[in-house]
């Protein structure tokens, strides 16, 4: 039995998969949706720091070890392949695959803005300016990803604010990523070409590149589709 553990990107909760968990649950395994710190029903929790990109990286593994899960396939979409990747490096054979839908890829001392060299300076003020979080994202930002009018109320009014400091810390591999067996989902709606560090990722005889003809949140737009593809890896 396969221990899907599915980790949504930036700004949503664990509520962004329930349309993909149960048709994995129907076909027999286990489906995990994490919400991680300061996101959904964790915004107003209280901690003892500040949430960094290593607490988004401790939710995971915590939650893999702390349930003993084994023949985990680990997915993380948008932002959250970086921690996702990270985790998935620090699991050892706890690990059956891991999946990044449409995402972001950790490289180590690199953070989630590192990369991004025209907007970057747009997310660290929008940051600086919501105090220390990243702004949610509006229907705007949902035109052309193949969303209907209810899929991008959905999407936009369960959005909270992301905390800032996950965005810009640097990322620690434990293990190089292209030794890890990996499958890439792309969204071609999105942007259909694959970003550098992808491209070469995919390079590894343990990775595999799936096409997706649809936005970049495939768990709203085409969520059986989704699981169709997850079940098939």
């Amino acid at each position: 039995m396969t221990r899907f553990v599915l980790v949504a990107g930036a700004w949503l909760g664990s509520w962004a998969w329930d349309e993909v968990v149960p048709d994995l649950r129907a076909a027999g395994h286990e489906a995990y949706a994490l919400t991680l710190s300061g996101l959904a029903e964790r915004r107003d929790e209280e901690r003892d720091g500040p949430i960094g990109l290593e607490t988004h990286v401790r939710d995971i593994v915590d939650a893999i070890e702390g349930q003993d899960l084994r023949d985990v396939v680990l997915v993380g979409h948008s932002y959250s392949g970086i921690p996702a990747g990270q985790a998935a490096a620090r699991i050892g054979d706890r690990l059956s695959r891991v999946v990044f839908v449409d995402s972001n890829v950790p490289t180590d001392g690199e953070s989630f803005v590192s990369g991004w060299p025209d907007g970057r300076a747009a997310v660290e003020a929008s940051i600086a300016g919501s105090g220390g979080f990243w702004r949610p994202l509006t229907a705007d930002d949902c035109e052309g990803q193949g969303l209907t009018d209810e899929q991008t109320t959905r999407l936009v009014s369960g959005a909270t604010p992301h905390p800032g400091a996950t965005l810009t810390d640097p990322a620690t591999l434990e293990r190089p990523l292209a030794g890890l067996p990996a499958t890439y989902i792309k969204c071609l709606l999105d942007w259909p070409e694959l970003s550098p560090d992808v491209a070469e990722l995919l390079k590894s005889e343990h990775w595999r590149l799936v096409e997706m003809n649809t936005g970049h949140w495939p768990m709203f737009s085409q969520p059986h589709e989704l699981a169709r593809i997850l079940l098939g890896l």
